[in-house]
């Protein structure tokens, strides 16, 4: 009997509220924290300058050339002053857009630069029109 009255009473409908613009944002935030992508200069500079290190390396812990270690120390710190040690540190924290995100950040500075040069153009001519008409008239 339950049933029958459960079936003959209409079910009321639950309508979701909208996602407010806070929320999008916060989701947005959340999925934005990704792992940072590898670039393909970063695997390929280890596979360059690797060797060379672990050679360097490997001749600094020679005995006769132990005594050179201190003085290149001091030469690579003259050569590579700190400015460019941090730089390259810096460096190689960026995390670099994708294709895809370049292509559509690059038409959107041209597209803006097309824009506000027309706007340009068509405010010198409007103020060009304007002088000519008033000041040259008397």
């Amino acid at each position: 009997m339950a049933d029958k009255e459960n079936a003959a009473r209409p079910t009321k409908r639950r309508v979701k509220n909208p996602e407010t613009f806070r929320e999008k944002v916060l989701k947005a935030a959340d999925e934005s924290v990704k792992p940072p992508r590898r670039s393909r200069l970063k695997g390929r500079t280890k596979f360059l300058l690797r060797p060379l290190g672990k050679a360097f390396r490997a001749i600094a812990k020679f005995p006769p050339f132990r005594f050179l270690r201190k003085p290149l120390h001091i030469i690579g710190l003259i050569i590579f002053p700190k400015y460019f040690r941090n730089s390259w540190r810096e460096l190689r924290l960026v995390t670099w857009p994708t294709f895809k995100q370049s292509l559509r950040l690059t038409w959107a500075v041209l597209l803006f630069a097309i824009i506000f040069g027309v706007v340009i153009a068509i405010v010198d001519a409007g103020l060009q029109a304007v002088f000519k008409n008033v000041l040259l008239k008397y």
